[in-house]
């Protein structure tokens, strides 16, 4: 039986690539978009998207309550982007949500109405399968190198910072990292910011330049050495096999599971 999928942020970069990715599988079939514009209208009617009869919502909540679907991806921003996630699970469809950015708080409420309705929600703060690796890597060598730095390189268009990936990456390394406090215990910042956003002792920095996608480097040194674990994602088309992969998982969950890893064989 053919997956129904509901797409949120179609005319984004990572939205329109995702249309044609869900088009082109023989086992998905797109039943309705969610655009902050244009509802009442098809895709077919938007220039630059697919020509297809497909309907566009404004209103999530009438696009939930008419269209028959199993699977909600969500690819927006972090306000619209929770709300959305929430009223999927109240109406139990299981979301796929690409959006970064959540806080804490707002991922542990979507924990909660997912096991409340026992149904399965995938937060991937990056679906590319190599970026999972990275972090995956980063997370064994900083039991060993706990000395350690990210930076993290994205497309200028971008609205949170430090990136989900970086925040999953350097919670993943505390996982095995002895905590520490880097670097000279009289450092001093001669311009406020220099080096960079700081959780336990792990220094984070933020690239946002036109031309990028989505890059990170985890640096990690010790005496006389270093290692650096880099991954690079020259186009948005790295990122759609993890979508796939979350879309025929997701429905098999009674709960909400965060990052791509803890669905990977």
């Amino acid at each position: 039986m053919d997956k129904k999928i509901i797409i949120a942020g179609p005319r984004g970069k990572m939205g329109t690539e995702a249309i044609q990715m869900v088009h082109s599988e023989q086992t998905f079939e797109l039943v309705a978009c969610i655009d902050r514009i244009n509802g009442g209208k098809q895709l077919q009617d938007i220039e630059g998207l697919p020509d297809l009869s497909v309907p566009i919502y404004e209103n999530p909540e009438a696009c939930f309550q008419e269209i028959d679907a199993d699977i909600f991806i969500d690819l927006t921003v972090p306000g619209s982007g929770f709300e959305h996630t929430k009223l999927a699970l109240l109406y139990g469809i299981c979301p796929v949500v690409g959006t970064s950015g959540f806080t804490e708080e707002q991922i542990s409420a979507l924990e909660d109405l997912s096991m409340t309705h026992g149904t399965g929600c995938i937060i991937a703060p990056n679906f590319a399968v190599g970026a999972v690796l990275m972090m995956q890597f980063a997370k064994t060598a900083a039991k060993y190198l706990p000395d350690v730095e990210i930076i993290e390189k994205h497309h200028d268009q971008k609205l949170d910072a430090p990136s989900g990936t970086a925040i999953k990456t350097a919670a993943m390394m505390q996982e095995t990292r002895t905590s520490k406090q880097q670097g000279h215990p009289d450092e001093k910042e001669t311009l406020v910011g220099a080096r960079g956003a700081e959780t336990d002792g792990i220094h984070i920095h933020s690239v946002r330049l036109p031309g990028l996608v989505a890059h990170q480097e985890v640096l990690l040194g010790g005496p006389g050495q270093g290692l650096t674990i880099k991954h690079d994602s020259y186009n948005r088309a790295s990122f759609m096999e993890g979508i796939k992969l979350c879309i025929e998982k997701v429905s098999q969950l009674d709960r909400l599971v965060y990052g791509l890893e803890n669905i990977l064989d």
